[in-house]
């Protein structure tokens, strides 16, 4: 440190903490939710911290000083350790025949019934968008009420939205629309919350697949720079916590109905968080991404401050095979839908 400027002991300082706040996240899988919840939301800036800490190993490198190996050492062992948050590659989307079935899942915001997005028509951009993909099976978070009564999508005949405990509840609806027959549906709603879970058991090559449709806990932080510097940070703190706490009991539900069936899963919708998280290890356990097999770019299902995340996802057990992932980019809800197109290969 003698040979260092003062300028350049201050970049150090803060290159020290950047690595301090990645190592953290390394640690973070090992301890309950309920002891490091406050820092559980590095998972949400995890890609962040890897560049900021690619940065400054960079600068030193530039510099030719040997600070450089912590921040590239650092970087390289989660390189090694995670699944990428940017993939290259990706295949563009597989020739359907009788063993493929395409899913989709959109948390639509309402059809942007309350006008949060400035932009006209957006409902009907959204059907028409779902028209041009025409996914086998599409499943919607935060769904409006007329989907059901106004019967929106005739080339889904089997459907389920649901009101059970939707929001004559106080809660927000998930529904699922499907080509194929459904022969069984049930919510799992979640305690103390407004979201909850779906599933419908759907007829597809004479087996039944389960299809879990989840909305977990949102964190509720508007993603604009001036509203969250107006909210202290002792309440923003508050509310992460207990939205961390949620979303893991929440996990727990599902996992717990999963274990209750032998039918081949899928499991899609909004997690509210990213692949580093805790819950999302809970959720996807031995399952496949479709992202991590045939995805590319950073699969952006949401905007957080101009940063791109991916909080929406589609997982699979190993009955499936995943020939093709697409993420869209039309801004038609604060998240962007996810597609994947999977090839059934039955036991």
């Amino acid at each position: 440190m003698k040979r260092l400027s003062l300028f350049l002991r201050i970049v150090w300082a803060l290159n020290l903490v950047f690595v301090l706040l990645l190592l953290l996240l390394f640690l973070l899988p090992s301890f309950s939710v309920e002891s490091f919840s406050a820092l559980s939301i590095l998972v949400l800036v995890a890609p962040q911290l890897v560049v900021i800490n690619l940065i400054f190993g960079l600068f030193w490198l530039y510099r030719r000083k040997r600070q450089f190996v912590l921040s590239l050492g650092v970087v390289l062992f989660w390189v090694i350790a995670h699944p990428p948050f940017y993939k290259l590659g990706g295949e563009d989307e597989a020739e359907a025949d009788e063993h493929t079935l395409s899913i989709m899942t959109f948390n639509v915001r309402i059809f942007n019934e309350y006008e949060q997005l400035k932009k006209e028509n957006v409902d009907s951009l959204i059907i028409d968008l779902i028209e041009k993909e025409s996914p086998d099976i599409l499943c919607f978070q935060e769904s409006p009420h007329f989907l059901e009564r106004e019967k929106t999508f005739p080339s889904y005949p089997y459907h389920f939205v649901d009101f059970v405990y939707g929001a004559y509840d106080g809660k927000v609806i998930q529904s699922i629309f499907s080509k194929y027959p459904i022969v069984q549906v049930d919510s799992l709603p979640f305690k103390n919350s407004y979201n909850n879970a779906v599933f419908a058991d759907i007829l597809f090559q004479e087996d039944t697949l389960r299809v879990y449709n989840i909305h977990l806990e949102s964190f509720k932080i508007i993603p604009e720079i001036d509203a969250l510097k107006e909210q202290e940070s002792s309440k923003l703190f508050s509310k992460t916590n207990s939205a961390l706490q949620k979303q893991y009991d929440q996990g727990e539900l599902i996992r717990q109905n999963m274990a209750e069936t032998e039918h081949p899963k899928i499991v899609v919708g909004d997690f509210n968080n990213t692949q580093y998280s805790k819950v999302y290890d809970l959720i996807k356990g031995n399952f496949s991404d479709s992202y991590h097999e045939k995805g590319s770019g950073f699969g952006k299902t949401f905007d957080l401050m101009g940063f791109p995340m991916r909080i929406d996802h589609i997982l699979l057990d190993d009955s499936f095979e995943v020939l093709a992932h697409k993420n869209f980019s039309e801004k038609l809800s604060d998240h962007y839908p996810v597609k994947a197109v999977l090839r059934y290969r039955p036991h």
